[in-house]
């Protein structure tokens, strides 16, 4: 007995909650085909370049179906194009990922700009990680996007409570007297190393990193904080930024280069010591970036 051929209506089923099942089963088969055809044609029309299947757009659609009325009147409401975008990303679609930061998030970038001028980049790379990147194996944030509002005025809602956040942690940060002991956790219990540095140099690393991190730009922080404090790869990078690999590496280099320098200068000034000296103690500082930027800017 062959089985019947799989209808967009039987996808929809597949993902909606079974409360909602029987509304679907009631309305108009044919209506329902048709607008489900629609809501389809109309995402792969906006985006040509975004291959997505029926079966992951309205498995998407169907979770976050709510019938308010008649399930014709909800699907009828959604942002069609947007959903198919939004879908297309959860689903980790490098066209689609592209196609997001330059339709959405950059138009975002230009809102916040407006109030956030000097950590518009920051406010960016978190909302990214924290829409595009699943946590613990799960899915990322956009797939919560339903479609019942456009995707841009969604994402523009994450992004400043994310720029509130930022805000807030930076007020505490200025409200601290106590500078960040970096160095304690930089240097593990058993290092020989460790005994070297006296208690005052060990205070003028941890404020050499911090002031040195402060002169770097946004996105150069982002970037580093991205690579070394997330474990992000250049190749993840990339598809965050919508940016060649070549392009992400060269950044991330030359970031953690200004800050080594940086670094370097700063201390050379505030412990008075030669070349040599300095080197030693920045040595220190380059084995262990990682842990040492997840203290400063963790």
């Amino acid at each position: 007995m062959s089985q019947a051929p799989e209808t967009l209506t039987s996808l929809l089923l597949a993902g909606a909650p079974e409360s909602l099942h029987d509304a679907l089963r009631s309305a108009p088969a044919p209506a329902l085909e048709a607008l489900l055809t629609e809501l389809l044609d109309t995402g792969r029309a906006a985006w040509p370049t975004v291959p997505l299947a029926p079966a992951a757009l309205f498995r998407h659609v169907g979770r976050h179906l709510r019938t308010e009325g008649t399930s014709l009147d909800a699907l009828h409401q959604l942002h069609a194009a947007d959903v198919y975008l939004a879908c297309a990303c959860a689903q980790g679609e490098p066209q689609a990922l592209q196609l997001f930061e330059k339709h959405v998030l950059q138009k975002v970038a230009a809102r916040l700009s407006r109030h956030l001028t000097a950590m518009v980049d920051e406010v960016l790379q978190v909302t990214r990680q924290r829409l595009l990147l699943g946590v613990h194996g799960g899915a990322p944030k956009i797939a919560e996007y339903s479609g019942r509002g456009s995707l841009g005025g969604w994402v523009r809602i994450v992004a400043s409570r994310v720029g509130g956040e930022l805000l807030e942690q930076a007020g505490r940060h200025e409200q601290t007297s106590t500078p960040p002991e970096a160095l304690e956790q930089l240097l593990s219990r058993d290092d020989p190393e460790r005994d070297v540095l006296q208690a005052h140099s060990r205070q003028a690393l941890s404020e050499s990193l911090q002031a040195a991190l402060a002169t770097l730009s946004e996105r150069e922080r982002a970037l580093l904080r991205l690579h070394h404090l997330h474990g992000l790869t250049m190749d993840r990078i990339a598809t965050l930024y919508a940016e060649p690999r070549s392009s992400v590496a060269r950044h991330v280099a030359q970031a953690r280069e200004r800050l080594l320098k940086g670094t370097h200068r700063e201390l050379a000034t505030r412990l008075k010591l030669d070349g040599r000296e300095v080197e030693s103690l920045l040595g220190l500082v380059q084995s262990r970036l990682d842990l040492s930027l997840h203290r400063l800017m963790g």
